[in-house]
């Protein structure tokens, strides 16, 4: 039963590198600059530094303000740049005056091929290339994907070229850039390549901008996604220095799922409770009381066993061979335990174990089990490792019926008599970044194992209780009197298949008997309860659950939202998105766990009852993959991201690799089941964590992603979303100019030099609101004039245009009564839904206190007409 602070209540229910290339024509200052600071980032085990300064803006246009990026400089915009990673404790701070929006490839016409073809990968083509992103005004280029045909490799790319504020900072080989080449910034997991991420080509390097940005790549790139945020002005925004190695944002990436990525804080209360919990009983914490915030929150669950099904790859070495690696352990450590996983197909393994070259134990595998993992402990005396912050493992050949493998290592340091994970090394050609990151080196090796499929010993009725638990004890958590976590224990920390390792930034899953761990700051003003609900059949015996709070000064509810976890299951609905989140209000979507569980047959089996247009068995078991991501932000028609499939939301390509697993910090999936373990058909368990490209809202969120290429594939999904908010709206349209309406018209003083008149019919891009919808559209080349009313009490304005993209690249300067606001750009177009709604921040110091703005705009020359059906104002308000 339980003891501690606790109550229970009963509710009733040696490896290959790939091959340089040459770089481009424009001299690379992070090839010349970056190799010589490489040698000095610190790889695995090294005591993180203190957080460098921010970097030196090179463009700085006359009159704006050039703050250091700290908030009271910024502008209410949050961390910006590398401080992004550096200020993780700040993640529920009120974004004002910004957006959040992804350009990708995806198929304007709104059929599948988002770059099968490559019909919609350029938004235009020029001397340089294909022009990929391009925005005017401040903002900073948060994150990009790649892959294309075959399996993800990107050499047919060519170059990336990035300019920001007419300054190229990037020329190289896209292949090169994502191998890490380059030396840091540009290393794993900031970047990773096909093999690193089960598909796709990610660049996760935060560069901020103050006037304008452009990427571009020399050929073609098929499948692509650019995310990015726009604020209305540059105070706080420095402009990213390639030369700057941010050697503490790697340390921090690299050692993802084993610390807490947050800055340290002072400790105000720790608790740990031992509980056992019945079906239908609560077990409840006393509450901690504030200000404050939960600062890491721990659970361990000794019943739940280990998901069997394991795909991974590895390595062997023979006679006279061996490995070594770097792994990190904790320096008040009083012994080390390292876990190796191995292919138990080969019989009679022998190595010797050494650490920082003394022996400590012997690897000894015992005789050939087909068809499983094997998996071994060796616990290592603490005179080899106390004081140590790093230690030097060694692996030597002794015999073999056929080689030495190796799989994987855990590494945990025990502490106060507890034993913490503190470094994982998943190696083979799989894991190229994390193999260079532990240093990792083999000797006469004799075989790379890809994908290996295996099982892990135990029985499928706990299996199936397992399975159960995860998915039926809920956590929930109640800040100020308002509950805002309540989600299952499994997908909440990061796996709802079951209980598969998770590593990522903001929390883990240490399968086998280890703990769950969340770092996600959670901040309260009074109080703060959390609990626990087994609202399943079976028994929790044993548990444990630990809470740590730190003191907090965000103050939520004013100047910070509050932590949510808002969980989602059921049928999918053919025509209609799957939901992560619908919230109302203001706040911060920082990203997802999603469980998907495919509901379409195979070939030649029965289709259970189903209606055959939903379930027709097919070769393709997968085509639920299809579906693409839509987010709405307060309340437009157009979505802010569009993308172009499933996994390639979660930074993977190609199904994953034909369903292969991966965890990077920020996108991963840990988990794929097929025909057996509690999943009929075929299921997939993925996460994104958007940190640098949060999508902040200030009136209403929409988040959600297609089932299929046409929302038509039938599935049970589930979904845990992270977000801070229950805020009141902070944004509101206080006035409208309806462009096919002469009484408006006149009523805003509006005037338009050069203009034309059409009715139009057509639809807007996704599933919101598409239409079809006939409007009077207006097409200017002249000066445009018009008044709107605003909110005194406004922290900035932001105007909304319906538009008609038919043609793509329309241009055109604003000013506010008179004085320049900036650059209203909209390289997108599209001919088949014309419709769109986009947006334009105009910078609070030229609308605060005033009722009512003088809007101009003028076209600018030689591009495209200007398009407009009806300009909104929304006044954001200014936090209390």
């Amino acid at each position: 039963m339980p003891t501690g602070p606790v109550a229970v209540t009963r509710s009733g229910a040696g490896r290959r590198r790939s091959p340089r290339r040459a770089p481009g024509v424009l001299a690379l200052v992070v090839a010349t600059v970056a190799a010589t600071v490489a040698a000095t980032v610190p790889e695995v085990g090294t005591r993180p530094a203190r957080a460098e300064p921010g970097t030196t803006s090179r463009s700085q246009p006359p009159g704006s303000e050039k703050g250091s990026g700290s908030e009271e400089h910024s502008g209410g915009k949050g961390p910006v740049g590398w401080r992004t990673y550096r200020e993780l404790d700040r993640l529920g701070a009120i974004r004002q005056s910004q957006h959040s929006g992804q350009y990708s490839s995806f198929s304007r016409s709104g059929s599948n091929d988002d770059g099968f073809e490559g019909s919609y990968s350029c938004l235009r083509t020029d001397e340089q290339g294909c022009v990929i992103a391009e925005r005017a005004g401040a903002g900073e280029i948060t994150s990009m994907w790649f892959t294309r045909q075959p399996w993800g490799d990107v050499t047919a790319t060519g170059n990336i070229r990035i300019e920001l504020d007419g300054r190229t900072v990037l020329d190289a080989p896209l292949t090169d850039v994502v191998n890490g080449e380059l030396g840091a910034p540009f290393v794993w997991p900031l970047v990773g390549n096909a093999a690193d991420t089960a598909g796709g080509a990610v660049i996760k390097v935060p560069m901020p901008y103050r006037e304008s940005m452009r990427v571009t790549v020399d050929n073609n790139p098929h499948f692509y996604h650019v995310g990015y945020r726009s604020f209305a002005d540059a105070r706080g925004v420095d402009t990213f220095d390639p030369t700057d190695p941010a050697r503490d944002v790697i340390r921090k990436l690299r050692r993802f799922g084993v610390a807490d990525p947050k800055p340290e804080s002072g400790t105000l209360e720790s608790r740990r409770s031992d509980f056992s919990l019945a079906p239908g009983e609560t077990v409840r914490l006393d509450p901690f009381h504030g200000p404050g915030r939960i600062d890491e929150l721990r659970l361990r669950l000794p019943r739940v066993v280990a998901a069997p099904r394991v795909v991974d790859d590895g390595r062997a070495f023979g006679s006279d061979g061996g490995s070594s690696f770097t792994a990190r352990v904790d320096p008040d450590n009083e012994g080390v335990r390292v876990t190796r996983r191995y292919d138990a197909n080969v019989g009679a393994q022998v190595a010797r174990l050494r650490v920082n070259g003394s022996p400590a134990g012997t690897w000894r595998s015992g005789p050939a089990r087909p068809g499983k993992w094997g998996t071994q402990r060796i616990e290592v005396d603490e005179e080899l490792t106390a004081g140590e912050e790093k230690i030097r493992i060694s692996n030597e050949f002794r015999s073999a019926a056929v080689d030495v493998n190796e799989f994987r290592y855990e590494v945990h340091s025990k502490v106060d008599g507890e034993w913490v994970r503190t470094d994982v090394l998943d190696l083979g050609p799989g894991h190229p970044g994390e193999e260079r990151a532990h240093d990792y080196r083999i000797d006469h090796e004799v075989a790379q194992r890809d994908s290996l499929h295996a099982r892990l010993p135990g029985s499928d009725e706990r299996v199936a209780e397992s399975d159960s638990i995860l998915r039926n004890t809920r956590l929930r958590i109640s800040f100020d009197g308002r509950t805002t976590v309540d989600a299952p224990i499994g997908e909440f920390f990061g796996s709802g298949l079951g209980e598969y390792d998770v590593r990522r930034l903001m929390s883990s899953i240490d399968a086998g008997k280890g703990w769950y761990t969340s770092w996600w700051p959670m901040p309260f003003r009074h109080d703060a309860t959390v609990e626990l609900v087994n609202e399943g059949p079976v028994p929790i015996d044993e548990g444990t659950l630990r809470i740590t709070t730190s003191p907090d000064g965000s103050d939520p509810g004013r100047r910070s939202g509050y932590f949510h976890a808002t969980h989602h299951e059921g049928h999918t609905e053919p025509g209609s998105d799957w939901q992560f989140l619908s919230a109302r209000g203001s706040g911060t979507f920082y990203g997802v766990t999603h469980t998907m569980r495919g509901r379409i047959p195979r070939a030649g089996a029965k289709s259970d009852g189903q209606p055959r247009s939903l379930a027709t068995p097919r070769a393709n078991q997968r085509n639920y993959l299809e579906g693409d991501e839509r987010f709405y932000v307060d309340g437009s028609s157009s979505p802010a991201w569009h993308g172009t499939g499933t996994e390639d939301f979660y930074e993977s390509g190609w199904y994953f690799r034909g369903g292969a697993t991966f965890n990077m910090p920020l996108a991963g999936s840990p988990a794929h089941e097929h025909s057996g373990d509690g999943c009929r058909y075929d299921c997939t368990g993925a996460y994104r964590l958007l940190l640098s490209d949060a999508v902040p809202f200030t009136e209403e969120l929409v988040a959600g992603m297609e089932h299929g290429p046409a929302n038509n594939e039938p599935g049970v999904y589930s979904s845990t979303a992270y977000w801070y908010g229950g805020l009141a709206s902070r944004s509101k349209r206080t006035d409208v100019v309806e462009l096919g309406d002469r009484a408006s018209r006149i009523a805003h003083h509006y005037r338009a030099t050069g203009e034309t008149t059409e009715q139009l019919t057509a639809t807007f891009e996704g599933g919101r609101n598409p239409g079809p919808h006939t409007r009077s559209t207006t097409s200017t080349t002249g000066e445009i004039g018009f008044r709107l009313r605003i909110d005194p009490n406004n922290s900035g304005v932001r105007l909304r245009r319906m538009s008609d993209q038919f043609h793509g690249g329309q241009r055109a300067v604003v000013r506010v009564d008179g004085r320049p606001a900036g650059t209203w750009a909209q390289p997108l177009g599209n001919e088949s839904h014309r419709w769109l709604e986009d947006g334009f921040d105009v910078p609070p110091e030229l609308t605060r206190g005033k009722s009512s703005i003088r809007i101009e705009i003028t076209p600018v020359e030689d591009v495209p007409p200007w398009s407009a059906v009806r300009y909104s104002a929304f006044s954001r308000r200014t936090p209390e």
